[in-house]
């Protein structure tokens, strides 16, 4: 245990020198994202795609600007955009290869050297950085360049959008490949990465208008939020919650409370390309156990801890998976557990639907109201200090498949799984996630259903 911590906390430590050193290099360089405003904190509206399944925000980028739809990829390093003739800005310009923002894209990056015979119109620029842009959907990889450009989107208060507001020189991918926007929902030009990198976009965001590197994500079924920046995070009440008129004065702050639980760095990283010795940018969680109505799921706890020789193991957060998967040994014996808790209530087992394995007849199923559906089983993944992460409806565990079946919204995620449990969009959905990088902690609220608000109830002028 001794070793592991000792190791758990160089990486943290690492890592955190390398974070040092980019804002240190933010403080002196002209190569910087910037900003002349100084907001309390920035909001982007984030909606999920029906058919993907994908979250997507979109960001006013280039000048003049153009509205791009990028898939949210929460562990990703860096924003990547698909780039081409069509690309045009005034204020367009490759990040140089012995500048310290290519040195965070990557331990070896290298210089790009167009051919003699490169086209002049192509996209190839000599001495720009050259990176690895990974899109974790197809598992594919490619090379491209790290370069910089205006980035627009709105301020807030907390409570309200309050003003435009622009990055200048946001360092993103440009990445030419023409297949490399496949399995992404319709009309998305790229990922946006809000991993534990320099060059995430929350990263970005706090260098530019210097306020914490916190961000909050708000995932919902039809549109969410996700605010960059500290609290208040100010949500309105629903309409049909006739008791609650008066906050639409105020609105409901939904980061009181919060419960916390820490953030780990996985030493390997979880890309599909990455140098040795780079840290994953994921974002994990010691998950301790696992309990179905009160009772705890017997697994195989060390599965649960990440092997610190080869990343292998642990529980991160994903906003590309969306159902939770589990490691097949985990998943046969939390599912075997849910069926027994689930037969307690009278619910009743009908043949799977792919991709999931556990039915029931909908009819079965005891209809609570309308807001939080039919009860179910609770599910909780067990946290450090007594706190752990519920999923107490339907509306974060169940998925109707029709009118005769609904299935459990939890996925085997086989045998030998580079992370033993991967906590899906489905489960994240009417929860308040805050990141907080210095602290390197998650905060979470129960779910919103339990509340007379949602995550897609923020007052905007999106």
């Amino acid at each position: 245990m001794a070793a592991s911590s000792i190791t758990q906390s160089s990486s943290f430590f690492t890592e955190h020198r390398r974070l040092l050193f980019f804002f240190l290099f933010l403080s002196l360089s002209n190569a910087q994202p910037s900003s002349s405003s100084r907001p309390h904190a920035l909001v982007l509206p984030i909606y999920k795609d029906p058919t993907s399944l994908q979250y997507v925000i979109q960001i006013n980028q280039r000048t003049p600007q153009l509205a791009v739809k990028l898939v949210v990829d929460l562990g990703g390093k860096f924003t990547w955009v698909h780039c081409n003739q069509s690309y045009i800005s005034s204020k367009y310009r490759p990040v140089l290869c012995d500048s310290p923002q290519c040195s965070l894209a990557s331990k070896c990056s290298k210089c790009v050297v167009c051919a003699d015979t490169t086209p002049r119109e192509s996209w190839c620029h000599n001495q720009a950085c050259s990176i690895y842009t990974t899109n974790p959907i197809t598992g594919s990889t490619s090379n491209g360049e790290l370069s910089s450009d205006t980035v627009t989107l709105q301020s807030t208060n907390g409570s309200i959008t309050i003003s435009d507001v622009t990055v200048r020189q946001f360092a993103f991918g440009c990445e030419t490949t023409t297949n490399v926007l496949e399995g992404l929902a319709l009309g998305a030009e790229g990922m946006v990465g809000l991993g534990r990198s320099g060059l995430s976009l929350d990263s970005q965001f706090s260098a530019a208008f210097r306020f914490p590197r916190k961000f909050a994500l708000c995932l919902s079924s039809g549109r969410g939020v996700i605010f960059f920046g500290d609290g208040p995070y100010m949500m309105q009440p629903g309409f049909d919650y006739g008791p609650f008129i008066g906050d639409f004065v105020t609105g409901i702050d939904i980061s009181t409370p919060l419960s916390y639980t820490p953030l780990f760095t996985n030493p390997i990283s979880t890309t599909g390309y990455s140098a040795a010795g780079e840290f994953s940018t994921d974002y994990f969680i010691a998950v301790k156990g696992i309990e179905v109505d009160g009772e705890r799921v017997v697994i195989n706890e060390a599965l649960l801890s990440i092997n610190k020789k080869n990343g292998i193991g642990g529980a991160k957060i994903s906003t590309l998976v969306p159902y939770t998967t589990m490691e097949t040994s985990i998943f046969k014996a939390f599912t075997s557990l849910y069926i027994k808790k689930a037969k307690e209530v009278n619910m009743a087992t009908v043949p799977p639907v792919a991709p999931f394995n556990v039915c029931f007849n909908s009819s079965t199923l005891i209809k609570i109201n309308p807001r939080i559906g039919v009860l179910v089983p609770r599910i909780d993944l067990v946290l450090p200090n007594n706190t752990s992460f519920g999923f107490l409806g339907p509306r974060n565990t169940m998925v109707r498949i029709n009118d005769e079946v609904t299935c459990l919204g939890f996925v085997d995620g086989g045998l030998k799984p580079r992370t033993s449990i991967v906590i899906g969009g489905l489960q994240l959905e009417e929860n308040l996630l805050q990141f907080d990088i210095p602290r390197s902690r998650l905060g979470f609220s129960s779910t919103l259903l339990f509340r007379p608000t949602s995550c897609s109830y923020f007052k905007s002028q999106f």
